[in-house]
């Protein structure tokens, strides 16, 4: 191998960057293990306990202390979890949220609310028809269109300033503004929702816009709280504009308000001091060890630090930190972080009775730096707004505003801003009142600006001038961009997994990873010996940490199905350990010296590797391009374990390989074991002349396929049809059709249409109950319905459940808990719609992309349409199985993760295909002259044992994944298995078959025409 010293750097650097990024883990894992460990003995618990305010907080002070230290090569403990992997929904527990922003509401708003009736009959027209809503904007303008013939979109928006600047404006230009306007509304409503999760305290939270459809997906992990979470996310954002208070101005009523403080705190000091005398009386009499007395310190330390960062003991001065507080400004101090909290309570204990009426205080939404040095340090500005009438409100509402552009200046960034006509009114009043001061930019009660007023401005056009970054500039663009936002925001889909399910889900898939590479080392071992095999596990091991490595890089989610993406991409990457280990074989019975055979072993497999290695990737891509959640998951796994096992396959293990054959105890190595020493040898196997046999058997099945779709019909998951799901404990075991009688006899009081399923999932103490029960809600009555369903379940259910168990207690899972939902999920109509659109294009995508691959690496039709038919009969007998639904104990749905399923099939069943053709190709290259029928037998006969050696190990891993890796994936695993077994027998008995028969029927034609174009020799 020439570039053996190329493969030596790239493997070295690729050790390097995945052991860099995955030591954050370690680092993160170790911080807040003995945080908790702190946080345990604050509260005097033996393990950690959430549901403990004093654990809560203490783990959370220190937490908060470690985030700004550097905790690993310069990195602070906040950069560390940045960079770690992280653990998706199904492992962690939370809440996938996606928000449907409502586009008419935007096109209603830029209209100025017009009362043209075509206008509204076409808005009406496309939210009457959901498989219209994919572009709305466009939908609704060929609408418009087709009502009014004569009529103008510019007429209908000629609000919009770049309308009303182009004169003679046609419609398909009016539409192309329409739709940036609504994407720019969409962008407005992301910053919003991201400032508000920021806000909650979520750890990683993942916030995307989903382009042209005026959706944004928001998934939270760790959250326990779904109620709030919809509450902070369905919220208008609300932006005003207030005068504001100096400092100055409020001096005498502050210093007042401090001494009230400053009598509390020098209580609170006294009270903690006595606690602590206590304490140590305590520890005097316990400690009979110097290990005890350690320990004790330790805990006192730990103890001390929550004490310091919540500012018990400090006066309102202290705490707002006056010393340093610049003058002339509308701050009244600024806090660190860990101070706001205790700044809030004396404000709220003795703020309405030293303050005046009017004032309103707000933090700002991003802490500013103060001093310089060691001293510099980060707090948040406390500002203080002056309310006008009776309600207190601000001086002037933000949607007045109707433009607001970031703008570069010579000194830097600036903020331009529009307004309306009577917004330019009361903002010229405004600013004269306020001439020399502050006026406060608010929005969700942040201040996320504060200029001066250099002078009156009048017309509505302002400049807000500053410090600005580019960044900075663009945000506080869009917070004012934001006031114009009418549109209301709806939850499109929903789905909350409580933590008991992820930690059951985390021990899941751990197992059945740890079980499925264990064996797989075991049986290449057993199968190849302990040379080639161990130099097999070798490439497994590099594999799985070269794939943790760049999912860290990349600072990944891992979920579930990411995890068994990990695991079958292990299983495929013995298929190419296996073509290597077979063709090395096979050389060696040629007659070879072991280091040529080595190196012709590797040479010869590479084309199929490769082919085979591009075939599954093109399927991946087109997943992860398509699919979303825990299918886009699996799918960017899968393509990095691949292309991890085709470097260590081809390349790094060829560089231990010929290092080993240099020492004596390689050069005996056989590849064989005992067990497996003439195992498949000279295989001679009639393949096509069972064709016949095989098309017959073939025919059957797809006859009895097509009679179970017509007699039982597949039934579509929630994914597809809109709905809700539930996943239900119960500490006894319960009777899944006895359940779905009850329910569904509930359900169709308040629905006639509803469908309920129940199922159990991994125990006969478990079931999923799923309804489309009222499905096409929207809106505020979706909350409605939620409560509706919940109160079903809990009063059917009930007699299952342990006495005395409340709905609030059936509703809301906790890992203590060993009853009730433990997740739901909720898909709205419009989601389920663009879903059912989108699995049919991966579909088809895939069939396209393999059919012209095959035609492009092999330059012959026949090839390609011998997988296609290969392909077409495995997803067709697939597809044909999931009509035995509520015949085994799983889901059985055509959902996204089925099609999902469908899809990595047809990339294992052209996988397995184009080894086979590869083998053909170099017959056909090395025996011109051999007949074609014999040598379609001896390619298919030479691969016999590669493709049953490939099966076997991937049905091994799936097997296991399948018993032991739960309920979530275990629908996707089935079709998997169904795929592998269906598929290894279709590229024997279908694909080469189907590709001789076309190839001969050209070979024919091809020769019947030299014969016509050649004239006879006369004698």
């Amino acid at each position: 191998m020439q570039t053996k010293g190329f493969i030596l750097v790239i493997t070295a650097a690729l050790i390097l960057v995945c052991a860099f990024y995955l030591s954050f883990n370690i680092v993160g894992s170790n911080v807040e293990s003995n945080a908790e460990k702190q946080a345990c003995k604050i509260a005097k618990i033996k393990s950690p306990d959430l549901d403990n305010n004093v654990y809560k907080d203490a783990y959370s002070n220190i937490i908060k202390k470690k985030e700004k230290e550097k905790t690993w090569l310069g990195y602070t403990y906040q950069e560390v979890r940045e960079k770690q992997l992280g653990l998706g929904l199904d492992l962690k527990g939370g809440m996938n949220i996606t928000l449907q922003i409502s586009v008419p509401d935007i096109l209603r708003s830029l209209s100025g609310n017009s009362k043209n009736p075509k206008f509204n009959q076409a808005i009406k027209n496309i939210e009457d028809d959901k498989s219209r809503q994919d572009d709305f904007v466009a939908e609704f303008c060929k609408e418009y269109k087709k009502l009014d013939k004569a009529g103008s979109l510019a007429q209908i928006f000629r609000g919009i300033e770049e309308i009303k600047q182009k004169p003679g404006i046609n419609d398909n230009e009016v539409e192309q503004i329409l739709k940036k306007e609504v994407n720019d509304m969409v962008e407005n409503s992301y910053n919003v929702l991201r400032t508000r999760i920021d806000r909650f305290g979520v750890v990683a939270p993942n916030i995307q816009k989903l382009q042209s459809t005026g959706r944004i997906q928001v998934e939270l992990p760790g959250v326990k709280e779904p109620e709030r979470v919809e509450k902070l996310l369905k919220g208008a954002a609300n932006l005003e504009f207030y005068a504001t208070y100096n400092f100055e101005d409020l001096q005498s009523q502050f210093n007042a308000l401090n001494g009230a403080s400053a009598g509390k705190a020098t209580a609170k000091a006294d009270e903690e001091k006595a606690e602590e005398t206590a304490e140590a009386t305590e520890a005097k009499t316990e400690e009979k060890t110097e290990a005890k007395a350690e320990e004790k310190a330790e805990a006192k330390s730990a103890k001390d630090e929550p004490k310091k960062n919540s500012a018990n003991g400090k006066t309102l001065a202290e705490l707002l930190m006056w010393n340093t507080l610049p003058a002339g400004r509308a701050t009244v101090g600024h806090a660190l972080a860990t101070d706001t909290a205790a700044v809030g309570e004396i404000l709220r204990e003795f703020g309405s009775k030293y303050l005046p009426n009017d004032i309103k205080l707000r933090w700002t939404v991003k802490p500013e730096s103060y001093g310089k040095g060691k001293n510099k340090f980060e707090a948040y500005d406390l500002v203080a707004l002056r309310t006008e009438g009776p309600e207190r409100g601000p001086a002037l509402g933000g949607d007045v505003v109707t433009d607001a552009r970031a703008e570069n200046e010579k000194g830097g960034s600036a903020v331009s801003m529009t307004m309306n006509s009577q917004g330019a009114r009361k903002w010229s009043s405004v600013t004269e009142q306020n001439k020399g001061r502050q006026v406060a930019i608010v929005l969700d009660d942040q201040v996320y600006s504060y200029p001066n007023v250099n002078d009156k401005i009048d017309g509505g056009r302002s400049q807000i001038t500053g410090n600005f970054t580019p960044e900075e500039a663009n945000d506080l663009a869009n917070v004012l961009k934001s006031g114009k936002m009418v549109a209301s925001v709806d939850i499109a889909s929903q789905s909350v997994i409580g933590p008991s399910l992820g930690k059951e889900s985390i021990e899941k898939g751990l197992t059945s990873f740890v079980i499925a590479l264990v064996l797989l080392m075991i049986f290449m071992i057993c199968v190849y010996g302990f040379q080639a095999g161990g130099i097999a596990v070798l490439g497994l091991i590099m594999n799985l940490f070269f794939t943790f490595g760049i999912l860290a890089s990349f600072q990944s989610v891992l979920t579930l199905p990411g995890i068994a993406g990990i695991v079958l991409s292990l299983g495929m990457a013995v298929d190419a350990n296996v073509l290597i280990f077979e063709r090395i074989k096979e050389e060696l019975r040629a007659g070879k010296s072991l280091k040529a055979a080595v190196a012709d072993g590797y040479s010869n497999a590479f084309s199929a590797i490769f082919d085979s290695n591009l075939t599954s990737i093109i399927t991946g891509a087109i997943l992860a391009y398509l699919g979303t959640g825990p299918i886009k998951g699996f799918a960017v796994t899968l393509i990095i374990g691949i292309c991890c096992s085709f470097f260590t396959a081809v390349f790094a293990t060829r560089l231990v390989m010929e290092a080993m054959l240099k020492t004596n105890w390689f050069k005996k190595m056989t590849l064989t074991t005992p067990l497996t020493r003439h195992m498949m040898e000279n295989v001679k196997f009639n393949f096509m002349g069972k064709a016949r046999t095989m098309g017959v058997v073939a025919c059957a099945v797809i006859v009895a396929a097509i009679a179970m779709f017509a007699t039982r019909g597949l039934v579509r998951g929630i994914d597809f049809s809109g709905g809700r799901n539930y996943v239900v404990k119960f500490e006894k075991t319960v009777k899944p059709e006895a359940l779905r009688a009850k329910l569904s006899q509930e359900f169709k009081k308040g629905d006639k249409e509803a469908d309920v399923s129940v199922i159990t999932i991994n125990n006969d103490k478990t079931i999923r109950v799923s309804t489309n029960y009222k499905k096409n809600a929207s809106g505020k009555e979706n909350d409605a319905i939620e409560s509706e369903v919940l109160k079903i379940l809990y009063n059917t259910l009930k007699s299952n459940l342990k006495p005395g168990m409340t709905l609030e207690q059936f509703s809301v899972a906790d890992e203590k808990n060993t009853e009730g939902i433990v997740s739901s999920e909720i898909v709205g109509p419009a989601i389920a719609s663009d879903m059912l659109r989108g699995a049919i294009w991966a579909v088809f995508f895939s069939l396209l992309a393999m059919f012209a691959y095959i035609l492009l690496r092999f330059r012959n039709v026949a090839f390609s349409v011998g997988a296609l038919a290969a392909v077409a009969f495995t997803s067709f007998v697939v597809i044909a199985f999931y009509t035995l639904y509520g015949w085994l104990p799983f889901a059985m749905e055509i959902d996204q993760t089925f099609i999902a399923a469908v899809l990595t099939v047809i990339g294992y069943q052209v996988n397995d295909t184009v080894v086979v053709f590869d083998r053909v190709r170099e017959f056909r290259k090395l025996y011109p002259k051999k007949d074609l029928y014999e040598t379609f037998n001896e390619a298919l006969s030479s691969t016999l044992a590669r493709t049953m050696m490939t099966s076997i190990t991937t049905l091994l891993v799936l097997l296991v994944i399948f018993f032991l890796g739960g309920a979530t994936i275990r629908s996707f695993i089935f079709a998997m298995i169904l795929g592998v077994i269906i598929g290894t027998l279709a590229s024997l008995f279908i694909a080469s078959p189907v590709a001789y028969a076309i190839t001969k029927k050209f070979a024919k034609k091809n020769a019947n025409k030299v014969q016509v174009a050649t004239p006879q020799k006369t004698k």
